[in-house]
């Protein structure tokens, strides 16, 4: 399936496109577009099955964009991406196939494009898409780095690290920045992180106890990294639940 992301924002943009390569189903961003007019001009120009469509964007909107996109022969199905569920019944309305909410689940994103219609059984295996609308789990964390896309498998992950609208990825090979939010990776992945701190995860087999320091602080030690992490008193409570009930070897 070609794809066109709309997004005024290009670090939502590059989100948008590592999920759709993440999911590895025979998808393909074809193209980026800041606002309504630059994807009206692409899909006039590219043959485009589908276009995820932000809403809110500074000129024409993402409303007056999909009834646009609705006249060209053929149409390209279109997806709104928002951070309002207010604008789902008006998203119907434009003959819009479905709305993602930002941010956009990887789960959520793979059953949206999962429920595209699809003619023939032979269109939805040489899509390589997949009956079941439910994505398969992720072994490794990505983003865009320098260029490429760089993936670091779960099991090589020491900690995560919020710091404003970003998480950052410390590995056995380094750092890695994500826009994920630490709260969704925390439910993507409940038996692999542990919450120590408001902005911090660790990996729950990288644990190898627990420091108290001078001043009263807690600390946690993790196999393989040579920081040792602050555990908030909110945290520490389960943090010692969890340590008591056994930590892997």
């Amino acid at each position: 399936m070609k794809i066109l992301v709309v997004d005024d924002e290009a670090p939502a943009r590059a989100r948008l496109s590592r999920l759709i390569e993440e999911l590895d189903a025979g998808h393909a961003v074809v193209g980026e577009a800041a606002d309504g007019d630059e994807a009206l001009a692409f899909c006039a120009e590219v043959p485009v099955d589908l276009v995820l469509l932000d809403v809110q964007m500074p000129g024409m909107d993402g409303l007056e964009c999909a009834a646009r996109l609705a006249e060209l022969d053929p149409p390209p199905a279109v997806i709104l991406v928002t951070a309002y569920t207010r604008y789902a019944l008006a998203a119907f309305a434009h003959q819009v196939r479905d709305y993602l909410v930002k941010p956009v689940r990887r789960e959520r994103l793979a059953e949206a494009l999962a429920r595209l219609p699809i003619t023939t059984r032979p269109q939805r295996q040489a899509l390589g898409l997949a009956e079941a609308t439910t994505a398969p789990p992720r072994r490794h964390l990505s983003a865009r780095y320098r260029g490429g896309l760089k993936r670091v498998p779960l099991e090589e992950i020491h900690y995560l690290f919020a710091e404003q609208k970003y998480v950052t990825v410390h590995y056995d090979g380094g750092e890695l920045l994500l826009d994920d939010s630490l709260k969704a990776l925390e439910d993507e992945f409940p038996g692999r992180f542990l919450r120590i701190h408001r902005n911090t995860l660790v990996a729950r087999d990288r644990v190898t106890g627990l420091e108290r320091t001078l001043d009263g602080t807690t600390l946690v030690t993790l196999r393989g990294c040579p920081e040792r992490l602050q555990v908030s008193r909110r945290h520490l409570p389960e943090v010692r639940r969890w340590m008591r009930a056994g930590v892997p070897d």
